[in-house]
């Protein structure tokens, strides 16, 4: 397997390379290999993903940065690409926490992840723009020389803070205090992100697959887009596709599921990596 300097320095090249990846979101060590198997370039977790597979809510701090951290651990000891992981909001108001979950995530391997400034607290959602900046200097203090590129979140358009220019101005101070990468989930718009990208100057990711609207790579990379994930998307058409079979069997009585179903031996060589 690569070092976490090798991979970090393939992460690296990654972002500043022309067009846009796709950096797709494994929940576990199977999915993660299964999509290292298609030719994806470098792969993040998902806290969403992890909570549909554990059976919590997707809530920020509703899964420990314990159980976060060894999931994150699972999939990089089972793919030789670049992990990032979902930091969430650095399991913590302070910005010791954010630092101390930065040197966590970098020591078992993870070579980037993000920090939010969502609170969980339905009342107050974003954290004030002072401390938001606060924690995310202190992530970026704490990355310092290790292999590790920091992403900062704001996620006011999940959170019903719908405001472009607030969003802008505090990914730019986010920019301002060195963040490596710059996110704000649920941009509306092409042009909304057009418009993102366009006042920064380090690489904007993008999600996909949380609103109807689909845009291909070709059209995130037009509009700046540097990186895409696609967040829980993955897990939640997985648990569709159960789902679907499940109500057949129950209400129908019939399994044509199995016309559609990876066989055995494929599973196991994609998910094994040793086919």
């Amino acid at each position: 397997m690569p070092s976490s300097e090798q991979r970090h320095q393939t992460f690296v090249r990654l972002h500043d390379g022309p067009g846009a990846f796709v950096m797709p979101n494994p929940w576990d060590a199977g999915s993660a290999r299964l999509l290292e198997s298609v030719g994806f370039p470098a792969l993040a977790t998902t806290s969403a993903g992890l909570a549909f597979a554990t059976g919590v809510r997707d809530a920020t701090g509703a899964i420990s940065r314990a159980d976060i951290l060894a999931n994150a651990a699972a999939i990089v000891a089972a793919t030789s690409l670049p992990v990032s992981a979902d930091l969430e909001g650095g399991f913590g108001p302070a910005p010791e926490d954010c630092a101390a979950t930065v040197r966590a995530a970098a020591a078992v391997g993870l070579v980037g992840g993000s920090i939010e400034d969502a609170t969980g607290d339905p009342a107050a959602p974003l954290y004030p723009h002072a401390q938001a900046c606060e924690r995310v200097a202190a992530a970026v203090e704490a990355s310092a020389g290790l292999p590790f590129l920091l992403t900062a979140r704001t996620e006011g358009f999940l959170y019903g803070a719908r405001d472009l220019d607030a969003t802008i101005e505090r990914l730019r101070d986010f920019e301002r205090l060195g963040a490596d990468v710059l996110y704000a989930p649920g941009l509306p718009t092409l042009e909304a992100i057009r418009e993102v990208c366009s006042a920064l100057t380090r690489p904007v990711n993008v999600v996909m697959g949380l609103l109807p609207q689909v845009w291909s790579v070709d059209e995130l990379a037009d509009a700046g887009v540097r990186r895409i994930s696609v967040g829980g998307s993955l897990a939640r058409a997985a648990l569709g596709a159960v789902l679907a079979a499940a109500r057949e069997i129950h209400d129908d009585g019939t399994f044509t599921l199995a016309a559609g179903a990876l066989p055995g031996a494929e599973v196991a060589a994609l998910t094994t990596g040793e086919g």
